[in-house]
This record gives structure tokens, sequence and C-alpha cells, in this order.
């Protein structure tokens, strides 16, 4: 996969925004089968900004669902839009191909929508068609994937991956500590690691670890595939033969990562995942796996982003908020899941 991921939240109720709901996942658009996703429902409308308003018509776009995370994204989105009998919801074919992106976009712009959510394949190349859209008095809400250009969307929504690798690294940490070890083996399993995603996953995690005196042991990518998961895991636990943590940045590998370890019938160490699937969350409920807690990165962020537009588009803002308008940015908090806590999450989770 060539294109930037961002990945894997919180929803917009009552136009407010409330920090948390799922995370995770660093997503890729690597090929493979679709999966089967639950679409995290938001809270139902239930006045104030929710109540029925202008009639407004928002388009979407966004890569093919070939990733359990970028399949409930398209869900979430879905679902979000139905829930207002004032929006009407406009999806374009979902597409990996750039050009093909490009178009649809274009043709939402011909359509004259009132305002457009795009998670771009590429925020670089998609760059100019969202400026388009803006400069036609369209407002652009960008979802995850960051155009560089501030003049092309109106309002950014996504994750932090940076946070990601901070709260991977303190899980690790902590415990750790709490255990008393003193010269812990660290494992990083990447996602695509010249991506920038990777790279601040990478960053966040080794500063949370710093702090207590920890550093990565050895780190080796996976390509955000089951396939991959599978496989760099199996030489990383031939070559260590003693293992204390292991944080995977993505719950999708992560099933050829467990996969991996459980042929090699290893369990001296914890596992953390990353972007909060359903199916991670239900391993770590089992109390009987390696995979301890996952950090967020939710597609619910697609939920939150058709609140968005729908605001911009009808000239409102954030009932929460003293300002009157919808901010210009707003990043998600990546948050810890674990045994404790995962029944509250377990709703927003998507399916490998």
């Amino acid at each position: 996969m060539t294109n930037p991921l961002a990945r894997r939240g919180f929803l917009l109720g009552g136009a407010a925004l409330g920090a948390g709901a799922l995370v995770s996942a660093c997503t890729s658009n690597a090929p493979e089968a679709t999966p089967a996703t639950t679409a995290a429902a938001p809270p139902a409308p239930s006045g104030g900004n929710d109540a029925p308003g202008t009639q407004v018509t928002i388009g979407f776009s966004a890569p093919a669902a070939d990733h359990g995370w970028i399949a409930a994204i398209a869900k979430n989105a879905q679902t979000a839009a139905g829930q207002f009998s004032d929006v009407t919801f406009k999806p374009v074919e979902p597409t990996n191909d750039i050009n093909q992106q490009i178009s649809a976009v274009e043709s939402l712009i011909q359509a004259k929508v009132n305002a457009l959510v795009i998670l771009p394949n590429d925020g670089q190349q998609l760059n100019q068609v969202a400026r388009a859209a803006m400069d036609a008095g369209i407002p652009v809400i960008n979802l995850d994937r960051v155009f560089p250009d501030k003049l092309s969307y109106r309002t950014w929504i996504g994750g932090d991956n940076y946070g990601m690798g901070v709260a991977a690294g303190h899980y690790i940490g902590d415990q750790l500590k709490t255990k008393g070890v003193a010269s812990p083996v660290i494992l990083e399993i990447q996602g695509i690691a010249t991506l920038p995603l990777t790279q601040d996953r990478s960053k966040g995690f080794a500063d949370a670890l710093k702090t207590y005196g920890f550093s990565v042991t050895a780190q080796q990518d996976a390509q955000f595939t089951v396939e991959s998961g599978t496989e760099v895991a199996a030489n990383l636990l031939q070559a260590h033969k003693k293992i204390d943590a292991i944080w995977n940045h993505d719950d999708d590998q992560g099933i050829g990562v467990l996969a991996a370890i459980k042929e090699a019938g290893r369990s001296e160490f914890f596992m953390v995942g990353g972007a909060g699937s359903a199916n991670a969350m239900r391993e770590i409920q089992s109390g009987t796996s390696v995979l301890q807690a996952t950090v967020t990165y939710s597609p619910t962020m697609a939920s939150s982003a058709i609140k968005l537009a729908r605001l911009i588009a009808q000239g409102k803002g954030m009932s929460d908020l003293v300002e009157t308008q919808v901010p210009q940015s707003i990043t998600l908090s990546s948050e810890t899941i674990t045994k404790d806590n995962a029944a509250k999450y377990l709703p927003l989770g998507f399916e490998s």
C-alpha cells in the first residue's frame, strides 16, 4: 500500500463532540477479503442542534473497504447520516484509484452538494480537487488523512497517531514497572514503516517508554495485513527467546500476529494492540490471551464527520462550545481498552 493512512474517537451527541469512542486501527488499503463490519450507532438526535433544520445534502468519498477499519468508516458515515431527517446522504463509489476518487469528488462538486466529507486515498494528491470544492463554496470536512493546504478544507477531524504510541507505551511501561522488570525485551510490530502515521506512532511509543527508562528492543513492519502479521511475528518470536511485551500497531494485522504466537506456544509476555477492533476486544475479554489491551484509533470519527458537515452546512456551531462556529481542527484521543472497560467500547468496535 502506498497511500498514507491515518487511522484509528468520539461521537458528536447533541452536536457536542465527546472525546472517547473507539480508536484504532491503523489501516491499510492492502488487498484483503472485505470483512464483515458493524456500524457503531451514534446517539440518536435528541433536540438542540440535532432538531430538524435546513435540508442539506452531504457528499461522501472514501477508499475501498478492503480493510476492517475502512469498511467501518463508510458504514458509520451512512448510519450517522440516516439519523437525521434533514440530511440527504450522497456517497460515491469507494475506490483505491486516485484518479477515480478525484473524478468522483468532481461529480459531487458538479451536483452542488451542501458539504463534502472526504477521506482521501492520499491527501497530497487529492488536495487540488478538495480546494476546487472549497473555491466553489462547498465546505470540505477532511477526514483523517489531512490535505496539506488548509484552504482545501473547512474542518479536519482525525485520530492521534502519536497519542496511540504514547498510550501503548504508558500501558506497557506501567505494567513492567509494576512487575519489577528491570531490563525488559520490548518488541514493536509496525504497520508500514515508511508512512508518517507509523513514524508518529513509533515516536510516541519510544517517548512514553523513555519516561520509565525503557526502550524498544526490536521493531519490524507488517504492512497492515494478516499474512505479514503472521510472518513478522514468527520471525520475531524465533529471534527472541525471551520477550516481556509486544506492541502491535494494528488490530487487523494483529489477527496474524496472534496466530503466530499461538502456533509458537509462547505466553511469557503480554501484548497491546492498536485501533480497537471488536475482535481484539473479545480476545482481551477472554482473559486467556497474551493480548491484554488495545489503544484506540476509532472509525467512529466518520460519524462525527457527518455531524460536523451537517452543522457547518446549516450554519450552526457546536452547542457545548461558546464559539458560534465548528472548530477548524479536531484531534481525537487515543484511549486504552483493557478487560476492565472492554464492554463499554465493544459496541463501537469494528470487525477485522
